[in-house]
């Protein structure tokens, strides 16, 4: 992926959203049953969003400069774009109507003390916080003896999708839904993509992810995208055994580009009392990995 990649991004975006709905699903009728297509016709797109078929089949091959809020977001209601695909269509928008010069903040690689204060204050939670390319930027110490899996991998800065892609046999073994992690992983890069296209390291990442795995390939292709604010991880950590956790994810207003993540176990439940057995492993491992540093 590189920056000169936004009209490709924007074209395959549009189709694959265009090649899943089926004429009855926009409640259109369909007439015949040999379509030479998948999903909407380019016109029944255009006639959907109010806009004519020149003017569609324009954005579809990736110019979107210049289209109003009011145009965009009748093509999101026409194609069915939920939220986080609302947000990608408007980003890439932003991205192709701002010239060749732009260029947007990298994201941030540390947080400032009083944030690491914040997480070292967590002592029965592990939480950690990263940055839209998935950098692991900063942990407590619960956070760590958790992603000990993670952690493991002497490269930093850790990167919890490269782990699920290039450490599979392991990333297969830590995540209970390998399947659903990897799919929601691609998913949250290329929503990050579609905001931060110039972010060198990002391009370099996803570079060398298609590079080295088919499935991250396949997932890519797909251009799917969504949030991850909450829900629940099932881990099976090598010293404590299966954790089904709740996490809440949430962007820090202090730290734009970095997001906190807690996780949490319901009281009295297994997984509460795999924490408290986790952070007693924690505390008696002499040389646990950090986020700055992989075990010696």
């Amino acid at each position: 992926m590189a920056t000169t990649d936004l009209r490709a991004q924007i074209r395959d975006f549009l189709s694959t959203r265009r090649a899943r709905i089926t004429p009855e699903q926009a409640g259109l009728p369909a007439y015949g049953g040999n379509r030479r297509v998948k999903g909407l016709r380019r016109e029944e797109v255009a006639m959907l969003a109010g806009v004519s078929v020149d003017y569609y089949v324009r954005m579809e091959r990736g110019s979107l400069a210049g289209a109003s809020e009011g145009v965009l977001e009748a093509l999101a209601g026409a194609l069915q774009l939920d939220e986080a695909e609302r947000t990608h269509l408007l980003a890439l928008a932003r991205e192709s109507g701002a010239g060749t010069t732009r260029r947007r903040r990298a994201a941030p690689v540390s947080v400032r003390p009083a944030i690491q204060q914040v997480l070292d204050a967590m002592t029965d939670a592990p939480a950690w916080v990263r940055n839209g390319r998935h950098d692991i930027v900063a942990m407590n110490q619960l956070a760590r003896a958790l992603y000990s899996p993670v952690l493991a991998d002497p490269e930093r800065p850790a990167n919890t999708t490269r782990f699920v892609y290039l450490q599979r046999e392991a990333a297969e073994e830590f995540f209970v839904d390998y399947d659903k992690i990897a799919n929601d992983a691609a998913a949250m890069l290329r929503l990050e993509a579609g905001k931060n296209p110039h972010d060198k390291a990002l391009i370099e990442l996803v570079g060398r992810l298609s590079t080295s795995s088919e499935l991250f390939r396949q997932r890519w292709a797909s251009h799917d995208v969504q949030f991850h604010r909450s829900g629940r991880k099932r881990l099976r950590h090598p010293a404590v055994g299966q954790l089904d956790l709740d996490f809440e994810s949430m962007e820090l207003a202090s730290a734009p580009g970095l997001h906190l993540v807690v996780h949490t176990a319901p009281a009295g439940t297994p997984s509460a009392d795999g924490l408290r057995l986790l952070a007693s492993w924690a505390a008696s491992q002499e040389d646990l990995a950090t986020e700055t540093a992989a075990t010696t």
